[in-house]
This record gives C-alpha cells, structure tokens and sequence, in this order.
C-alpha cells in the first residue's frame, strides 16, 4: 500500500498548527487508503504537500491550500474516482 503523505511546513513562520490540522483534515478523510502521514518541518516559509514524495501543493506557487483542493490532489493519487462527497467539484 503506498498513500504516504508529508506535509512541509515552516517551524519560522509557526505553520505547525495549520499543518496539524491539514494532516488531520486528510486522515480522517483517507483514513483507510493511507499508510502515513508525515509532519516535516522546514524552514523559509515553506508550506508543501507531497503524496509518494510527488508534489502535490506548494504554497510559494500556488498560495495556502483550501482543505478541499489538497483532499481532491490528495484522492487524485490515492483513491482516484472516489467521490469526496459535498467537498468534490466537477472536473472541468
């Protein structure tokens, strides 16, 4: 079973607590399709979600994530076709 997910955050910025709840936020949701979950802390205002250490969030590029858009890149890897309930939005 693969599903490792890490979560990057900046100990500078005291990002721990956002990251704590993001990796809640997916373990409660993937609870049975994940084999880890990863808090890594960093430095210099990082903030990445990395799934099977493929980037799936990064907020220099594309700012902080909304729980929903990380759980949807996040059940793209893990569980693709799985339905996220009232949280998934159509593919357009």
């Amino acid at each position: 079973m693969s599903g490792r997910v890490e979560i990057e955050y900046c100990t500078q910025c005291r990002w721990l607590p956002r990251a704590a709840w993001l990796a809640q936020e997916l373990l409660t949701t993937f609870e049975a399709e994940l084999s880890e979950l990863a808090l890594k802390p960093g430095k210099g205002g990082v903030f990445v979600v990395r799934v099977d250490d493929e980037v799936v969030w990064d907020r220099k590029e594309q700012g902080f994530p909304e729980p929903t858009a990380v759980k949807q890149a996040v059940r793209d890897r893990v569980a693709p076709g799985r339905s996220l309930g009232h949280s998934d939005k159509p593919a357009s």
